[in-house]
């Protein structure tokens, strides 16, 4: 990737404005997705994905799926005026009256972030993908193909980046890959490229690799003191294959804050299960699990995400459908602006 991001921060300020009046409209059909509806209209359906989730959000399932049968809004995007300033690391992007930023570390099909809000407004977020580098993380089969739990979590993780960025959110990416962005294949291709914060490679020992983490978090924590802080890690678990999990949360058995936080994103979880699959109980947890090393170490008040067990069919469902990964990502962002916009208890982690 040219010019790594040191930090990622969001200034999206202006709303998005649009003539309603001259939209088409188009009915869902059996085994449609937003990115297949927006091709049929002969769009690029990356360049429309947000604003098309923006228009259409009390119209979607899980805010990412659509109905079928119902009729949605397409944008209606007018190139003739696009002015785009470049930069080492970002470009800005004013498209009539849609202001919107890129980067890089989403790809090129999902490098532009529109604003949503300013609901986390200067709030930092570190963000740490499990595994990476020469470790791969718990390995399932499907299909013939080979999974590996550390591409999975990335991309996860940078769906949740750019979701907190549309709010206005400072998020630094701990664990990057220099050429995998956002992606939406059901198998994700395996590799070791990946590189922590400050293009560091990331330690063949287990030890090293969780210090390398701890001491990137701790050090930034640090250059951020005073502000409103928080840490976020992703994983995909690994147990037998008969057993089917829900996405449950761990935290510091001593910080309030993170234990707030872990179970923001619990309620937030328990209530879109409540709302979209009301016949299924949501069994997913949040508990203090202090033995975990970047839960033990770490100085921001964090939780730690386990989003499904790999080799487990139903989860893998989960996992793998693009949809769904964005769902995730979608209610995780939807737990963390509850968390923040609930304040912070006393300044204990």
């Amino acid at each position: 990737m040219k010019g790594v991001f040191c930090v990622i921060t969001c200034f999206l300020c202006a709303s998005i404005i649009l003539a309603q009046d001259s939209l088409a409209v188009v009915t869902a059909e059996k085994g449609d997705g937003i990115l297949s509806l927006l091709r049929k209209q002969g769009m690029n359906p990356y360049d429309a994905y947000d604003e098309f989730i923006s228009m259409n959000i009390d119209n979607l399932r899980d805010s990412v799926h659509l109905y079928e049968g119902r009729n949605y809004r397409i944008p209606k995007m007018n190139l003739d005026t696009v002015a785009i300033v470049d930069s080492i690391q970002k470009k800005s992007t004013k498209i009539k009256e849609i202001v919107s930023e890129e980067f890089a570390i989403f790809g090129k099909d999902h490098a532009t972030v529109l604003s949503k809000s300013e609901k986390l407004k200067d709030a930092v977020y570190y963000l740490v993908s499990g595994h990476g580098g020469p470790d791969p993380g718990a390995m399932a089969n499907y299909g013939g193909k080979s999974l590996a739990e550390d591409e999975y979590a990335y991309d996860i993780t940078l769906r949740l980046a750019k979701e907190l960025l549309s709010h206005g959110a400072i998020v630094y990416v701990i664990i990057r890959d220099p050429n995998d962005g956002i992606r939406n294949a059901r198998i994700l291709e395996i590799d070791r490229d990946e590189v922590a914060y400050g293009n560091k490679v990331i330690p063949l020992n287990q030890t090293a690799r969780l210090r390398q983490r701890v001491d990137i978090v701790n050090q930034l924590h640090s250059k951020n003191r005073g502000k409103f802080q928080r840490l976020i890690v992703t994983h995909v678990d690994s147990r037998s294959v008969g057993q089917n999990i829900d996405v449950f949360f761990y935290h510091h058995e001593k910080s309030k804050n993170g234990k707030k936080l872990a179970e923001s994103i619990h309620k937030t979880f328990q209530r879109k299960y409540k709302k979209y699959q009301p016949n299924r109980t949501y069994t997913g947890t949040f508990q203090d699990r202090t033995s975990l090393y970047l839960v033990k170490k770490t100085h921001p008040a964090m939780t730690f995400i386990e989003i499904g067990n790999i080799r487990n069919k139903k989860d893998q469902r989960r996992i793998l459908d693009p949809d769904n990964r964005q769902a995730l990502a979608k209610w995780i962002s939807e737990g963390v602006i509850l968390d923040f916009e609930s304040g912070e208890i006393g300044r204990i982690r």
